[in-house]
């Protein structure tokens, strides 16, 4: 008799762990409705008066963070969205328009977040256009949802913050430093908001998230609104012109020729997720405040380099600076109400 019930729990325990595998191949189903897939291509099928929709059969996760959308063929209207949803979306609606999802239409360049209005965000996308959408890795250990959208690997950031005391910078800082192979990028100012507030330049990994670049030590920005350099310091020198709405301000490091670059945990720089690699993704600065008593002076020494800020693909000027432990990683500051810009981290020129 023993022998007989033990049979059957080992009866049950195998059913149970059938019907476990059948649940999860159930929930990484992909799904789609007026949708033709042919391998990783994706077709239209309705009658132009009704959504069609897929969604992949896996989430986002830390390690897998990003994708992109590359638009062969607008059809008549050019009426693609890219985002993110809840698994079991309904498919006769776009990303965008109901609860719990975010996405960016190509048609308008608006920003649909759970809602069938939406705001005015980016640019319009064409045939041949790239629109890419990700979550900032670092959001998943602080149990936060932070969306971004890019369009032909330029990443769109607009600032959030307050803007009412020097405490509350927005700042977005590059996941791996420049080097010898990636050595420049760029920011487009799309909107200069109230005031314009927007630096950019070079940071150390560990930079805090309530300051702007060029303000702390191991960092150095050039900032639009004043025109002047700041070099681990509050108070910057002059160096060059303002910058205003349409302008590109660019960063980038002269290395020495015997220059070795530093990489963290084997990892190779400036390359694509689509081949196992590590993407240059822009993410939130995690640090919360400067430690006591910094300043320029207790900068420690390393490796100098040239550092040098462009403005509309014309090199403005250059300063010499010790590279903080780790590498240099650009960095983006605003601090006014309404600034947005548009960032490239692997520009062609440079």
């Amino acid at each position: 008799m023993d022998d007989i019930n033990l049979h059957y729990r080992f009866l049950n325990w195998r059913r149970r762990i059938r019907e476990i595998r059948e649940v999860r191949a159930v929930r990484y189903q992909e799904r789609y409705k007026r949708m033709l897939k042919d391998g990783d291509t994706l077709s239209y099928q309705g009658n132009s008066d009704e959504v069609g929709c897929y969604v992949a059969p896996r989430p986002l996760s830390k390690g897998n963070c990003y994708f992109e959308v590359t638009i062969m063929d607008t059809g008549v209207r050019g009426t693609i969205a890219v985002g993110l949803v809840p698994q079991y979306y309904k498919l006769d609606h776009q990303p965008g328009w109901l609860p719990h999802s975010i996405a960016y239409h190509a048609d308008d360049g608006k920003l649909y977040n759970g809602n069938p209005v939406g705001q005015q965000f980016g640019p319009k996308c064409n045939r041949g256009d790239r629109i890419g959408c990700g979550i900032y890795a670092d959001a998943f250990d602080a149990g936060l949802t932070t969306v971004f959208f890019t369009k032909n690997s330029k990443e769109l950031l607009e600032y959030v913050g307050k803007g009412k005391s020097i405490m509350d910078v927005g700042l977005a800082q590059a996941r791996q430093p420049l080097c010898t192979q990636s050595h420049y990028f760029e920011v487009e100012i799309v909107d200069p908001g109230e005031k314009c507030y927007i630096a950019l330049g070079l940071a150390r990994r560990d930079y805090p998230k309530n300051r702007h670049p060029g303000w702390s030590r191991g960092s150095v920005a050039y900032h639009a609104d004043d025109g002047k350099i700041f070099h681990g310091s509050g108070v910057g020198d002059p160096f060059g012109p303002r910058c205003f709405e349409g302008d590109i301000m660019g960063c980038g490091i002269m290395f020495p020729r015997d220059y070795e670059d530093e990489v963290d945990d084997g990892e190779t720089l400036d390359e694509h997720p689509k081949q196992g690699r590590v993407q240059n993704v822009l993410y939130l600065n995690d640090e919360d405040e400067e430690e006591e008593g910094d300043d320029a002076d207790q900068e420690q020494e390393g490796r100098k380099v040239t550092v040098f800020f462009t403005r509309n693909g014309k090199i403005i000027g250059r300063r010499e600076v010790a590279v903080p432990a780790g590498g240099f990683y650009p960095t983006v500051g605003m601090l006014s109400s309404g600034e947005k810009v548009k960032v490239d981290l692997h520009p062609l020129s440079g």
